[in-house]
């Protein structure tokens, strides 16, 4: 079986944060509501769309209504791709391990359709063998399930699996499948994730190397 790299994505392939931030912000103005800040909204990320608005509105002193959610979604959907770019040297280091007969495969909170846009807009997507995302299926992360569920739609097994993440989530999600761990320190997660994580990424450019390490 192939060996296989299971990514999160907001904040570890991509800085989607500007994006997530907008649509939340847009929401709350139509309430009458002020922005939040980028570094408010930062800690609110990795939980799924769902959550963020909760979180969002609470911030605001408000609770987010179904339409609320749905309209938000569909607005991030149509603008998530405005602001948002790859992280320095994602690219490569994807391609690297392509090269080296490794799978690919995106386990996110973030729904299917969002997704999809935005790799498919970062030129990541060709490159994958599965994404999983957290409409795909009945689990999502922190749940182990959503990874496995994920490898085994990219044709990989646990046993060959490595897991990235920035977010407390990916970590937990990834030993709790049984996954080695790498934290990537260039995202949103809090420089405490990477102490549970079995290896740290500093730099995109890192990560080639630390999965072979990991899974030689």
């Amino acid at each position: 079986m192939p060996k296989c790299l299971v990514l999160d994505l907001d904040g570890t392939i991509s800085d989607s944060l500007p994006d997530i931030a907008g649509a939340l912000n847009r929401s709350l103005a139509r309430h009458g509501k002020a922005a939040l800040p980028l570094e408010q909204v930062r800690p609110m990320v990795g939980d799924g769309v769902g959550v963020l608005f909760q979180r969002g509105y609470a911030a605001r002193g408000l609770v987010p209504s179904d339409q609320d959610m749905a309209e938000g979604l569909a607005d991030y959907t149509a603008h998530s791709t405005d602001e948002t770019y790859l992280y320095p040297g994602a690219l490569e280091a994807l391609r690297t391990l392509k090269a080296a007969g490794w799978h690919l495969a995106v386990c996110t909170n973030k729904p299917g359709e969002a997704a999809r846009i935005l790799l498919d807009h970062l030129g990541v997507l060709p490159l994958l063998d599965a994404v999983g995302a957290g409409d795909s299926f009945a689990v999502r992360k922190p749940d182990p399930d959503h990874i496995r569920l994920t490898l085994h739609a990219a044709g990989a097994t646990l046993e060959e699996a490595v897991m990235i993440g920035d977010h407390h989530n990916d970590v937990a999600a990834g030993k709790g499948a049984g996954l080695p761990t790498i934290f990537a320190a260039w995202g949103y997660g809090p420089a405490e994730v990477g102490k549970t994580a079995d290896a740290v990424a500093t730099r995109f450019a890192d990560v080639p190397g630390l999965c072979a390490e990991l899974r030689p």
